[in-house]
């Protein structure tokens, strides 16, 4: 049977991006992305929500994302769904966790004033005041 999993998210980010690398030297990018719903009610109010979704990209992507964006900085992500499952411990209780995460496959960076380009080994800008 025939699936699709592609998403498509439009959003403000959460937080700096955190750069890291595997151990064969792959890049990797997770950073937070805030996705606004907005709606009118059946009393005529508009209503609001937000959504938090956790993102990851890997290689060129992460490194450019690293560079390019920061707290509060405007994107377009297009990836796939990914669900993480893992166990924890806290003294004799186990704990099981689970989440959805977006894996980018492409990041559009869009204009609002939020970019900043970073050489490597610099640490990320302070961020303005961000809502989110």
């Amino acid at each position: 049977m025939p699936s699709r999993n592609k998403v498509f998210m439009l959003g403000n980010l959460t937080s700096d991006v955190e750069l890291t690398y595997t151990p064969n030297q792959t890049a990797v990018a997770d950073f937070g992305l805030a996705v606004n719903r907005r709606w009118t009610g059946s009393n005529g109010e508009t209503q609001e929500s937000v959504s938090y979704i956790r993102v990851r990209a890997f290689g060129k992507l992460a490194e450019n994302c690293s560079k390019y964006i920061v707290k509060g900085s405007l994107v377009d992500v297009e990836g796939r769904l990914d669900y993480e499952q893992w166990e924890s411990r806290k003294g004799n209780e186990k704990r099981q966790h689970s989440m959805h995460r977006l894996v980018a496959m492409d990041v559009q960076f869009l204009p609002n004033g939020k970019k900043h380009e970073r050489e490597p080994g610099e640490d990320p800008p302070e961020p303005d005041d961000v809502p989110y």
